[in-house]
């Protein structure tokens, strides 16, 4: 073979455990390093996120790992898994990708795609969908727009050719998803404003109240209980697990705000739910992804003086059980949940909030959101591909 070949090949390589797992870590560094909004997540939730055993995820999903290597420098990565749950519920033979990272190069784009459908093949996947890192209720899909500022916390980032490189390598759209920066100080439109007024006068059954930390897991546990049964209609929805409710419950205690998870509760039941996040971005973009050894203390005080550190916040989960939905009482209590998280991120100086993602298909929401000012400025879009 040609030497200049030979030193341009693209070496893909399955990684697993320790040191291998740390190098996967670092493949974003290399390919967006340079980004100045690009935000370096923390290796401290990076690593248990990539570990069987401290991920529930794995207790019904199976994933691989691969770096790409050329002239012994980390240029790509890519991650390939199968997830029990969805061919459970949708039994359609389709396997993820997620954690795409490569350098501007189709070969290292393709032989990294090349790599995860051969995996998928061997589990019998006929389609592959994504990016998902590592399913639908964690980092959702690729950043085709948006792209001059920082992501909020748990949202992706990418660089512009990342785009053309999936769609060469064969990837079509299935779906895109929106994400809104809407400025907090927005009032509702009177129209709004005096329909929900009505509506709060001629019910005292209900009420709007913040999450009660004293009651912790059983509060979160019913926040994610009406996340789980609202999100079941929309489009690739994977119930999450009790499991996973109670890891979800443990990695935000320490960033949560009380007032900014509102429940909106009829005779006392719980039955709708707007969970807003302080932006964990913010605090830690400086940090390059490490604690140590002056990290840690760095963002303990961010958490501690959270007011002078955040401007914003990120609407994680928001939703209202179906039996109100496509109802009155449903807008009625998607509006006073949200309101109750506006309401609390101005008297915290937290003026401004992404809400996402939003389906672009699911237009009452998109509407909504639109009503009280949100603009989209950025869109994620998901892919798929049949494994011929």
């Amino acid at each position: 073979m040609d030497q200049s070949v030979a030193a341009t090949a693209v070496n893909i390589r399955r990684v697993g455990a320790g040191a291998t797992v740390a190098q996967f870590m670092r493949v974003p560094r290399e390919t967006q390093g340079h980004d100045p909004y690009w935000v370096a997540p923390l290796n401290l939730l990076e690593a248990p996120r990539l570990n069987p055993k401290k991920n529930p995820w794995f207790q019904h999903g199976e994933a691989t790992f691969f770096v790409a290597e050329r002239d012994g420098k980390l240029v790509g990565r890519i991650s390939a898994q199968v997830d029990q749950n969805h061919l459970k519920l949708y039994n359609d033979a389709t396997g993820f990708f997620g954690f795409f990272e490569s350098v501007n190069d189709q070969s290292v784009a393709d032989a990294l795609f090349n790599a995860a459908a051969a995996w998928l093949r061997e589990k019998g996947m006929r389609r592959c969908v994504g990016p998902f890192s590592l399913n639908i209720n964690d980092e959702s899909g690729l950043l085709i727009d948006g792209f001059n500022c920082p992501p909020r916390m748990m949202m992706g980032h990418a660089q512009r050719y990342y785009q053309r490189l999936v769609e060469a390598a064969g990837f079509t759209k299935v779906v895109d998803l929106r994400a809104y920066l809407t400025a907090m100080d927005t009032g509702l439109p009177y129209k709004q404003l005096k329909w929900l007024n009505r509506a709060l006068e001629r019910n005292p059954r209900l009420t709007v109240r913040p999450i009660d930390m004293s009651r912790y897991n059983e509060e979160f546990a019913a926040v994610m209980g009406i996340f789980r049964e609202a999100w079941t209609e929309n489009w690739g929805s994977i119930p999450v697990t009790d499991a996973e409710i109670r890891h979800s419950a443990n990695e935000m205690k320490l960033i949560l705000v009380p007032e900014l998870v509102s429940i909106g509760t009829i005779d006392g039941k719980p039955v709708a739910m707007c969970l807003a996040l302080p932006d964990l971005n913010e605090m830690i973009h400086d940090l390059k992804g490490r604690l140590f050894p002056f990290g840690w203390a760095k963002l303990l005080w961010r958490i501690l003086n959270r007011r002078s550190y955040v401007s914003g916040t990120r609407v994680l989960l928001m939703g209202v059980m179906p039996e109100y939905k496509h109802k009155p009482m449903g807008s009625v209590l998607a509006l006073l949940t949200v309101g109750a998280v506006r309401n609390a991120s101005l008297k915290l100086r937290m003026p401004v909030c992404e809400m996402s993602w939003v389906l672009e298909t699911n237009a009452p929401t998109c509407h909504s959101i639109e009503d009280i000012g949100g603009r989209v400025y950025k869109t994620y879009r998901m892919y798929e591909k049949a494994l011929i």
